[in-house]
């Protein structure tokens, strides 16, 4: 059996780090291992970056950035990769909206040429508006309207959230999203859509020299844009648990429980991550085991702690089998949080999460793609490319106390949000 590297031993960890005058950034990670190459453009720009009455212009316009520019039509870009064995997607968030391709080496001028143009002059139209709009909106039905799930953590968040712009989902509202105008798109890329707030990662077969000069060529003539610099924006403390219930249709009961989170910079963030591992992650976890196996009370059961640059969302979500009561797995969910605050985990417990996450973690390295997503999120949301490397060293630290101190500080039942909903 082949064994994982080291992430401290991985050479193309350590990139090539430069910035062009405009204000761009560009992170090389040269591998000439394989023949394929990752292009990665992480813009600072999410959902958090809107105002109130356009909610949903960042993922909106991320399907605008599909519509041609000055050199290539609309649609080309796609066609002109998978022409060349290429693929590409994108995916906004509450923080950042990323661009990505995966290419062979052979097509790294391709790469560049497509990137550079859509930033230098994307094609902006009425009709491609209009377009991508009954996207969107069809997509907020799917994954939203018509998804219990999708309901109840849109919900969650508005209560979780008062204040802050996490208050409303990435997806935007609909009554939003059908007021967004040209003028607003056209105003949205001059303001984020522009060098000085973009940042570059490559990783895979590529000559560093020769492709920092192509770079330079292609990018190095655009002008820096409007945006200005991102503020953290205040939430009022939570005083007391936030419950609702939803009437909505559905087939069976299911709840959707939030703890107000801790930034992804937080020292007490991997202990977060090992603590959503250890309550869900394999039949050994301890929710997967006491609540669906032991008691019957789900039929499924999952947490998340995802990364925000601010305080963001412990959750744990469960589905429950016609006629259990929300209430009673609540109950039973607030126990097992309650003795993680209290209590130490045993130490073979600890160590399998580790192992759990390190796992994950080497495995994601191993492709060019992921190593390049992997420095563009440490770069981003934990605050240096060197976070990345740090990742493993951080969740080895991590330690019973540590673990259970996490625990005591999020697992608060005034800092809680319920949202349940009974067929």
């Amino acid at each position: 059996m082949s064994r994982l590297p080291s992430l401290r031993g991985a050479a193309a960890l350590k990139p090539i780090e430069h910035q062009l005058p405009n204000g761009l950034r560009i992170r090389l990670l040269p591998d000439r291992g394989a023949k394929v190459l990752a292009y990665q453009t992480f813009f600072r720009v999410g959902s958090r970056n809107e105002q109130i009455g356009r909610t949903g212009i960042a993922h909106l316009f991320e399907h605008m950035m599909f519509n041609g520019a000055t050199r290539y039509g609309p649609k080309e870009f796609d066609r002109q990769l998978e022409a060349h064995g290429g693929s590409s997607n994108a995916y906004t968030s509450y923080d950042l909206t990323v661009y990505h391709e995966e290419v062979p080496s052979e097509a790294l001028d391709l790469a560049i040429d497509l990137e550079s143009d859509r930033m230098a002059g994307l094609r902006l139209s009425a009709e491609a508006l209009q377009s991508e709009r009954e996207v969107v909106k069809e997509e907020r039905r799917l994954r939203v309207e018509d998804s219990v799930f999708g309901r109840l953590d849109e919900e969650l968040g508005a209560l979780v959230y008062q204040a802050h712009p996490y208050h409303w989902p990435v997806i935007g509202w609909m009554g939003d999203l059908e007021r967004v105008t040209l003028e607003d798109c056209q105003e949205f890329f001059r303001r984020y859509y522009a060098p000085d707030n973009a940042t570059l990662y490559l990783a895979g077969d590529f000559d560093p020299e020769q492709t920092l000069d192509k770079l330079t060529r292609a990018y190095g003539d655009l002008a820096p844009g409007l945006a200005p610099p991102r503020e953290a924006s205040d939430e009022p403390e939570q005083r007391g648990q936030r419950r609702t219930h939803l009437r909505i249709p559905a087939q069976t009961p299911a709840l959707l429980l939030g703890f107000r989170g801790l930034p992804a910079r937080d020292p007490r963030s991997p202990a977060l991550d090992l603590l959503s591992t250890l309550l869900t992650t394999g039949d050994g976890s301890i929710l997967v085991r006491k609540l669906i196996h032991e008691r019957g009370l789900c039929t499924e059961v999952s947490s998340d702690h995802s990364w925000r640059l601010e305080p963001g969302v412990f959750l744990v979500a469960a589905e429950l089998p016609p006629g259990t009561s929300p209430k009673r797995v609540e109950r039973a969910i607030l126990d097992e949080l309650e003795t993680l605050a209290t209590q130490l985990v045993s130490p073979p417990a600890l160590a399998r999460c580790k192992a759990q996450l390190r796992v994950g973690l080497l495995r994601e390295l191993q492709t060019a793609s992921g190593r390049a997503h992997a420095l563009g999120n440490a770069e981003h949301l934990l605050g240096t490319i060197g976070e990345a490397q740090l990742q493993l060293e951080r969740l080895a630290a991590v330690t019973r106390q540590g673990l259970r101190a996490a625990a005591e500080a999020v697992f608060k039942i005034e800092r809680s949000t319920l949202v349940w909903v009974d067929p």
